[in-house]
């Protein structure tokens, strides 16, 4: 009886077949000014795999180029720093009035409260100024 069970139950090694395997190959010949076109456009298109890269131009798939812009990515991380440095003065400033209120006398923290005040609003400048610049830049240099 337990040689039954092991006849029917096939043992298999290996990746399993697929369905509708790739097995018909084709080679095509290219001239230095034709390759360096085609690797140009693998490069751009991000696929890694060449074979996926021509069977995607060949039967009309859509293929994705992306540039990156290394000024583009350098201003956006410096504008994040931007922001992240706003974030800490906005923490920061709950902390300072807190403190003047409780460790000066009332003229002398509406005093400093005063000064924090100023520097507040050279800061909302700043901010403005910078929303203008990031907009003027992308309505000049991004393609959308």
């Amino acid at each position: 009886m337990k040689d039954d069970n092991k006849n029917n139950k096939k043992k298999t090694v290996g990746r399993k077949p697929k369905n509708n395997p790739a097995k018909y190959r084709y080679t095509v010949n290219l001239n230095e000014e034709e390759n360096d076109k085609f690797r140009l456009l693998l490069e751009q298109s991000g696929v890694e795999n060449i074979s996926r890269f021509i069977h995607h131009a060949l039967f009309g798939k859509e293929i994705k180029v992306v540039k990156v812009d290394k000024a583009t990515m350098d201003y956006y991380v410096r504008l994040t720093n931007f922001y992240h440095q706003f974030q800490a003065i906005g923490n920061n400033y709950n902390q300072t009035v807190k403190a003047l209120k409780t460790n000066f006398s009332e003229k002398r923290a509406l005093a400093l409260l005063y000064k924090l005040e100023k520097a507040t609003i050279e800061l909302i400048l700043l901010s403005k100024q910078i929303i203008a610049l990031t907009r003027e830049y992308e309505e000049r240099w991004l393609q959308k």
